[in-house]
Parts: C-alpha cells; structure tokens; sequence
C-alpha cells in the first residue's frame, strides 16, 4: 500500500525531514493550534481543509490530551517572554450545540492543567455571567467581561495575560477588536472573515512537493488539486457555466493523472466555500452537468456561509476517496496540532455516506485514533506517522497564509 511506502519513507528520510521542517518553522508564525482533516485514499494521503480556530478537542484520543498541558506549556514558553498567567478563552457565540461546549470544557482543562487560570467570556460586552451545561453535563461559566480601555476585565477583577480565541471570526467584530492592546492567539486578522482555502492550499501544495522531493516520492500523493473561482453567484446562468468548465477542466485533469498511475476510479470533485467552516456550503459533482442541474435547494445552500454571510468565492477541489473505516462505516483522519507540534486526532465516520462523500456533515460519529501509538509501534507501518506529516504541511502552509497576509502576532517572538 502507498501509505507503508510513504511511511517508509518518511522514517528513511526522517533526520533531512526534521531539518527541513525546523528551518521553515524559523521564519514563520503559528497559531497555537490547527485542526487538519485528511484523505486517505491508500493512493494518495492529503490534507483537504486546516482549521486555524477547531472545535473537537473533546473528540481527541484521551491518551493523546494527557499531553496537551505539556505541549501548552513548550508553545508558551517558547513564543512569549512575558509571563502567561491569566487565559481568557473566547467562544463562539452560539449556545444550542451541547458538543461544541464539551469542546470548550477540553480546552479549559488543559489550560488549567498546564498551571494557569481561565476564564471564558464572548467576543462582547457581558454584563452577567451565565452557566451552560455540555454534552456531557459539565458545567460551564460564561463570565461577565467589559472593555476597559485596551485590556477586557472579566468577573470584575480578572485581567487577561493572552486571549485564546475559539471563535473564527467568521464575522469579523472589528468594533469589539479596535484599540484592544491584549494579546489574541489565534490572531482576529486569521479569521474566515478575510482567511482564503485558496491561499492556503497554494502554500500546502508546495511545501507537499518539497516535502516528497525529500523522501523521494512522487509528489502528486500528498497534493489535493485546488482552483479559485472569483465572481460566483449560482442564481446567474453565466456564473453556473463558467464553473461548470472549469470543474469539467478539473476532472480531465484527475482523470488523466489517474490514467497516468493506473487507477480506474471516476474522478470526483468539491465545490466549496473559500471562507468557511462547519462543511457550510460544500457540494460533490461529477461533471459539469451537475452544476447547471442545480436546483433551488443546492444553489441556496452554496449561497449560505457561516454568520449569514453570502458565499462570493468557491474553490473547486479533488475529491480523494477514502479508503478508512471504522465498523463499516466511511472514516477520515481529523489531526489537531499545538503549534507546529502533533497533539492528537480522531476518526470522524459517518455509517450514510460513501467513500466520495463529505464526512463533515449532520450525522457524523468521532471514534478513536491515538498518534501515541506512534511511540509503541513505530516499525509496523502506523498511519498516524503520514497523517502526522501531511498535518504539519498544512500547519507550515498556515504560517506561511499569515506571513502573506501581514497578520501580526503581538507579543510572539519567532
């Protein structure tokens, strides 16, 4: 299988793979964390979206978030000189997903283990503090906070060394944002409000090539095809067609690089949104046809974005079939990094989908899949290692998205 011969290979290569990854992470700045879905599809491993702001840190292997305080603690040691005492953890806005709380309830845990003290507020004045229950019935205080010149006040007495955001900024809160002095990580100015797919899979695709030049492979098994289409609007006859050429381009494209390789499999491609998450406005076609079949429903839904913002770009990608399953069920990787260094995962399966579909979506169950296995069984071809790898491409194509995008990241030293 390609996936044992890329692992082989990375673990021949592994000493000139380590030099290469420290002199890329020299110049660049990280988000402290990132959340990587993979596609396995035995032929080619390759990341398919990154998520700088993840929710899911309730759905990591238990073994692998014992390490979290750790790797907490080397990220903030490393990136600030001053002291890091008081964390207040910023959420989104939404209150009625019992699961995303449960992933608050995770990062609170770490955090407070790593030996500081949090607190979780929104991205807004609070005038009383509320408690909501998790999915798991923990219990969690949304505290009062305030604006008090630069710095936000929360509880009436506790200031905030560093921000923790864990909300995408999918809409931008430039007003809550102006003229705060604390520290955000991640940064607002990576959010989905400005944050491109596009860009981000330029950067992953090339570093996916240097990176197979390095252990030898061919790099088109770690690389995901990706187009931008600007100007989209599926309600205009003329937008509709313009993207059914170039999918139909796309195809060709897949086609012709699986003739190449031998593999008899129908291409397929995504058509996505540009700024967003959630798998909000992300369809599979065929070929072009499937795009001017469109009806009202699929044109609505590849209009609607996170926050009630319209979609005014697409990427169109290639679908990588998986070749995972977890008890007959289609699985994919989901890889959460601290930093730049591997945290933790899980298998998001979903028991009505295909390999060709999108997991992402109502329905999806999370099960097990712990990279400290790496430390137990490093010569039986783990897949952890590619997945590992092909997540710290995407987690070094992130630094590379905010060095272009002249996103600052006040107080972090490189």
């Amino acid at each position: 299988m390609a996936q044992c011969q890329s692992h082989e290979a990375i673990i021949k290569h592994l000493d000139t793979l380590k030099t290469w990854r420290e002199q890329k992470k020299k110049s660049l700045p990280f988000p402290i964390y990132t959340s990587v879905d993979i596609r396995d599809a035995g032929y080619k491993v390759a990341s398919v979206d990154a998520n700088i702001y993840p929710a899911g840190f309730n759905n990591i292997c238990e073994t692998d978030l014992e390490q979290a305080p750790e790797i907490f603690n080397d990220y903030i040691t490393a990136h600030y000189e001053t002291p890091i005492k008081n964390v207040l953890l910023i959420t989104e806005e939404h209150t009625n997903n019992a699961y995303y709380w449960q992933n608050v309830y995770a990062l609170m845990n770490f955090i407070a283990a790593s030996g500081r003290e949090v607190r979780v507020t929104m991205p807004k004045d609070m005038s009383e503090s509320m408690e909501i229950q998790s999915a798991f019935g923990n219990k969690i205080k949304i505290s009062k906070s305030k604006r008090s010149g630069g710095t936000i006040i929360v509880d009436d007495d506790f200031v905030p060394d560093i921000i923790i955001s864990n909300n995408d900024f999918s809409v931008s809160y430039e007003d809550w944002n102006k003229g705060l002095s604390t520290i955000i990580n991640p940064p607002r100015g990576l959010g989905w409000y400005q944050r491109k797919k596009s860009t981000h899979f330029e950067y992953y695709n090339q570093l996916a090539a240097e990176f197979a030049d390095i252990i030898q492979l061919d790099p088109w098994m770690f690389q995901v095809d990706t187009q931008l289409i600007t100007d989209f609007n599926p309600n205009l006859e003329e937008s509709k067609k313009n993207l059914a050429e170039k999918v139909d381009a796309m195809i060709a494209r897949v086609r012709e690089n699986y003739q190449k390789r031998n593999l008899d499999i129908t291409p397929t491609i995504f058509v996505k949104n540009n700024a967003g998450t959630y798998g909000l406005a992300v369809t599979k076609v065929e070929s072009g046809k499937d795009i001017l079949a469109w009806n009202n429903r699929t044109r609505t839904k590849m209009k609607a974005a996170k926050g009630g913002r319209d979609v005014e770009e697409i990427i169109i990608q290639e679908g990588i079939p998986t070749t995972i399953k977890s008890e007959d069920a289609s699985a994919e990787p989901a890889i959460y990094m601290l930093g730049c260094q591997l945290l933790g995962g899980f298998l998001r399966t979903h028991s009505a989908k295909g390999p060709t579909d999108s997991l992402n979506s109502p329905g999806a169950i999370f099960k097990r899949l712990c990279v400290t296995d790496l430390k137990m069984q490093p010569s039986k071809c783990p897949l952890e290692n590619v997945y590992g790898w092909v997540a710290t491409l995407s987690c070094l194509a992130t630094g590379l998205e905010a060095k272009s995008m002249g996103v600052e990241f006040p107080g972090y030293r490189l």
